[in-house]
């Protein structure tokens, strides 16, 4: 009987610990009517007047942001711009089974599309900086994280829209996921001729999009929002039919693709571990690195200069990949001397390692002589003067036969410091009285405008 009381006891417990779990996890906590978070989200899909408006300005902003490659631009860009809208409308029609509202969610998310790639485009046609920037070239091609970003944003921002309290998670949503950027980069591929850029680029925005519509569906699956009832049964099986190939076709290349992606990240980074652990010469140097990916045969190719490095040790190394679970993957050394190799382009990357490495330090120094060339400057200026000041200063004192003055660096010897001074010498024909040197001083003071000065008095023999 006691055994039954613990056991019960235990029970309790854990269904306690359970329902105190569920309802911190509750989603339906605090929800919005279904039909009122449906509105909102469908008040948000058309671009008409001034959301078409709105957004062609924050394509240019988020242009000149990613031209300029400054970062705070581009996320002012990202909060103003209203492409959230036909993306969340795409992912609820297909959870509630409206083929209208898919229609017309894709109808406006082309057009969004088309006006963002072409507005960048005129952009980029114009500008006078044509190099592509740091912030432009993260956005040609996706990683493991968008995907990560996409999906997890994505599920934020429904789950923040179906809230009674809005907050402010659908534009975070936008900035995180970096909606805009890519398309204004696939302007910037079409202006300038750079197909990669722009496949890479829309390719970003497409799995964005996919993975945002995704999260999407699956929280308005999970919180059972109602679904468009129709009259006549056979049209409600043909719109749930469409709903489900469209769903079929959208998700599975997408899962394809984010396959590819994940797998490409991994064995990018255990090619990079494996250069920085493996290819470590002690009389040779790699000068530059490429990283080819393919499914079925990838390639780490290296330029190295030094002593030349032997095919057995190559061979041991290609041998090692496998260690680094890099397989399929063949390596390429090229050194120089070997058949093929452009020493010109080896020179050239190893002038362009040079400069990336000191681009700092050639900053500083330049800094550095900007300042000497100002101090000079300033004392040549200071030196012209003295003959001036030397001059004015004879008018009210004639006896006054030297006379200069300068900065000077004065130790304190008591408390362990030093400052600089303005310092006068002044050297008189027979000695001067205390009015007299006062005189000087006080006007030496104006003259110069100084707070504080020395004068230092001598007089001739």
């Amino acid at each position: 009987m006691e055994e039954k009381r613990k056991t019960i006891g235990i029970r309790n417990k854990i269904m306690d610990v359970l329902i105190f779990f569920k309802d911190r996890f509750d989603l339906h906590e605090g929800k919005e009517d279904e039909i009122e978070t449906i509105e909102y989200i469908k008040k948000n899909v058309e671009f008409k007047g001034a959301n078409l408006w709105i957004l062609i300005f924050a394509i240019i902003v988020a242009s000149v942001g990613l031209n300029v490659n400054s970062t705070a631009v581009i996320i002012g860009a990202m909060l103003i711009s209203p492409l959230m809208g036909p993306i969340m409308g795409i992912g609820l029609a297909a959870g509630i089974n409206d083929f209208d509202l898919l229609k017309k969610s894709l109808k406006n998310l082309g057009i969004s599309i088309l006006i963002s790639i072409l507005t960048s485009t005129i952009y980029f046609s114009f500008t006078p900086l044509a190099d592509a920037q740091s912030e432009l070239l993260a956005r040609t091609e996706p990683s493991i994280w968008d995907v990560l970003i996409a999906l997890f944003g994505g599920l934020a921002g429904i789950v923040a829209g179906s809230r009674k309290e809005k907050s402010n998670a659908i534009p975070g949503v936008a900035i995180a996921t970096a909606l805009m950027p890519p398309l204004c980069t696939a302007g910037y591929g079409l202006a300038t001729g750079n197909f990669y850029y722009f496949f890479g680029a829309f390719y970003l925005f497409f799995i964005n999009s996919v993975f945002i519509s995704l999260s999407t569906y699956l929280i308005v699956r999970f919180m059972k929002f109602p679904k468009k009832e129709f009259m006549d049964r056979k049209r409600e099986r043909t719109v749930r039919n469409y709903i489900t190939i469209f769903t079929i076709l959208t998700i599975v290349p997408s899962v394809y693709l984010a396959y590819n992606i994940v797998t490409r990240t991994l064995w990018e980074k255990n090619a990079k571990q494996f250069i920085k652990t493996e290819l470590d010469f002690p009389r040779a140097q790699i000068i530059a690195s490429t990283l080819i990916f393919d499914a079925d045969s990838s390639g780490i190719e290296v330029s190295v200069i030094g002593d030349r490095i032997e095919e057995e040790q190559i061979q041991l190394l290609q041998k090692k990949l496998i260690a680094f679970n890099l397989p399929k993957t063949h390596l390429k050394i090229k050194q120089s001397g070997d058949n093929g190799t452009d020493m010109n382009i080896l020179r050239s990357d190893i002038l362009k390692d040079l400069y990336e490495r000191n681009e700092v330090l050639i900053q500083n120094k330049d800094q550095k002589i900007a300042l000497l060339e100002r101090e000079i400057a300033e004392y040549d200026q200071s030196t012209k003067q003295v003959m001036d000041i030397a001059k004015e200063a004879q008018i009210n004192h004639r006896n006054l036969e030297t006379f200069t003055i300068n900065r000077a660096v004065i130790a304190n010897l008591k408390d362990e410091k030093q400052d600089t001074l303005l310092l006068a010498f002044a050297k008189f024909k027979s000695k001067p009285n205390k009015d007299e040197t006062k005189r000087l001083t006080d006007w030496l003071k104006i003259r110069t405008k100084a707070d504080t000065i020395a004068v230092i008095i001598e007089t001739g023999s």
